[in-house]
């Protein structure tokens, strides 16, 4: 395995919320109130939507998609959800820091070096450099062809994070472990708060699918896990195998993909700390250092989620 590469899960395709509209020749964020399926190509009109786009909307009120029927590629709730304070340089897209509240790893002219982390309130250089909470969620889809595969949703909204965090630990504790044979929705949720004065702040929520009771699920998540044990699937070895793959690197993004992940969640005339958009979604903005470098791009940024 190439040291100093993390090898994250394969990703088939994204799950976002929002897109770019264009206004006085700037692009800028327009926030949705539902999920957009899409593959990892895009074109001047924007990113491409996903087969399963279309069959999932078929049913859905209006045509718009507020809930994704899921699995989850790992019982343990940290291999499906990465959630880190991180910080990008915003003229190159690279990552340049990230931590989890006690400790961080920032890229130096001296290399990698381990720094305490006091979050990004408690630090003046996360302040100044728009440090935030990242999250990254990897979820299979029901209908997709790729046993392997995930589809990824990208979110800086801490009420997403926060959510998401507390049913993956809730639902691997309840169902012994087996979390990931657990029939699953991934939700749009809406609440209002004193800092959205009103505006309905959207939300991502993983919940079980409609129908289900609690018994009935984890009665076949254990029944399932007993059947893919008995065939020889070994999901103990595929978690040890992606714990360290994921470990081998010190920072998750890979180069080709930062600027885009700059572009949706680091906007360079976004306040400093800042959070997204009231709706938390994440709708994507161009920076201007950044365009200037990467020239005219050949599609819209990715508008994955923001939640």
């Amino acid at each position: 395995m190439i040291k100093g590469l993390a090898i994250t899960p394969p990703v088939i395709g994204r799950i976002s919320i929002g897109h770019i509209v264009e206004r006085n020749g700037k692009r800028l964020p327009e926030k949705d109130d539902f999920f957009t399926i899409t593959t990892q190509v895009q074109n001047r009109e924007g990113w491409l939507n996903h087969p399963l786009q279309t069959k999932l909307a078929e049913g859905s009120a209006n045509g718009k998609l507020r809930a994704i029927p899921v699995k989850l590629l790992f019982n343990t709730p940290d291999l499906n959800l990465r959630a880190q304070y991180s910080l990008f340089d915003r003229s190159t897209g690279r990552p340049v820091c990230v931590g989890d509240g006690q400790t961080a790893k920032r890229s130096t002219e001296q290399g990698i070096q381990e720094m305490p982390c006091p979050s990004p309130q408690g630090c003046e250089y996360g302040r100044s450099g728009g440090c935030k909470l990242f999250g990254r969620l990897n979820v299979q889809i029901e209908g997709q062809d790729d046993a392997l595969g995930s589809f990824i949703f990208r979110t800086t909204g801490y009420n997403s994070v926060r959510t998401l965090a507390a049913r993956l630990e809730y639902l691997n504790a309840i169902s012994g472990g087996n979390a990931k044979h657990l029939p699953l929705v991934l939700r749009l949720r809406a609440k209002s708060t004193t800092l959205s004065r009103g505006t309905p702040v959207y939300y991502t929520d993983l919940t079980l699918r409609e129908g289900d009771s609690l018994t009935e699920a984890v009665c076949f998540a254990r029944a399932e896990a007993v059947r893919q044990y008995e065939a020889g699937v070994e999901t103990t070895k595929l978690e040890e195998a992606a714990r360290q793959a994921l470990a081998n690197g010190s920072f998750e993004e890979s180069e080709d993909e930062a600027p885009a992940i700059v572009e949706e969640f680091y906007p360079e005339d976004s306040a400093p700390g800042e959070n997204t958009l009231p709706a938390e979604t994440s709708t994507t903005t161009k920076p201007a250092r950044l365009t200037s470098r990467l020239g005219k791009p050949r599609s819209e940024p990715p508008a994955s989620d923001g939640s």
